[in-house]
């Protein structure tokens, strides 16, 4: 369900953004500030288990992204996390089971492959730049957004359509670009920077309960 911004004004809710390394922790905290969230950023588990919402960002490539999560511990702990999460770019990858970059094992939250962007003629590596996302489905997460949003895409690697998909994206074919599976929830694209409309799906997800 969505706070309204009534009880959302005297509540706001304890985020924690997931610092390990390879995350644009500061954009999305900057994002968060934007609309008078001041948001914690740490790799404490203690911290992040306590958080009423987690965000857990991500550039970079997958193999040495999980190697900084095993060093810290924080590939044991967020499989465990009950409280809404919000993965994003790589830090969405990383929730499948595998990814073919650096043939890497992920987090296992959710099941599937993230496979590398190739052979899609004339198509530039980098997926980069402005694209539309379209919501398969009504969800609060989109409370207040059109059915078909312009986001900010950095991507080499991608989950191919998807059970659990709920919003695609078309780059000579289609590809989930917004998935979910229980708490955890995963954009390929960068809502911090994605103007007016990544925004508010970040103010979406934290009015999450």
């Amino acid at each position: 369900m969505i706070m309204s911004e009534e009880k959302m004004d005297h509540q706001i809710p304890n985020i924690v953004i997931i610092d390990y390394g390879a995350g644009n922790v500061f954009s999305v905290r900057n994002a968060l500030q934007s609309f008078g969230v001041d948001a914690i950023v740490s790799d404490d588990p203690d911290v992040i288990q306590g958080a009423d919402k987690v965000i857990f960002p991500g550039v970079g490539a997958a193999g040495k992204a999980m190697n900084q999560l095993r060093g810290k511990g924080l590939n044991e702990i967020i499989p465990r996390l009950t409280q809404p999460v919000l993965g994003i770019c790589l830090g969405m990858q990383l929730l499948m089971e595998f990814s073919g970059e650096d043939n890497t094992e992920c987090l296992g939250v959710i099941p599937g492959e993230v496979k590398k962007i190739s052979g899609w003629q004339g198509l530039r590596v980098p997926h980069m730049g402005w694209n539309r996302v379209k919501y398969s489905r009504e969800h609060p997460l989109f409370s207040g957004m059109s059915e078909h949003e312009w986001m900010y895409f950095v991507h080499s690697y991608y989950v191919s359509q998807h059970p659990f998909a709920i919003g695609v994206t078309d780059y000579h074919e289609s590809f989930t670009s917004v998935i979910e599976m229980n708490n955890f929830i995963g954009v390929q694209f960068h809502p911090e920077k994605s103007a007016e409309s990544g925004i508010r799906l970040i103010q979406n997800f934290i009015k999450l309960y």
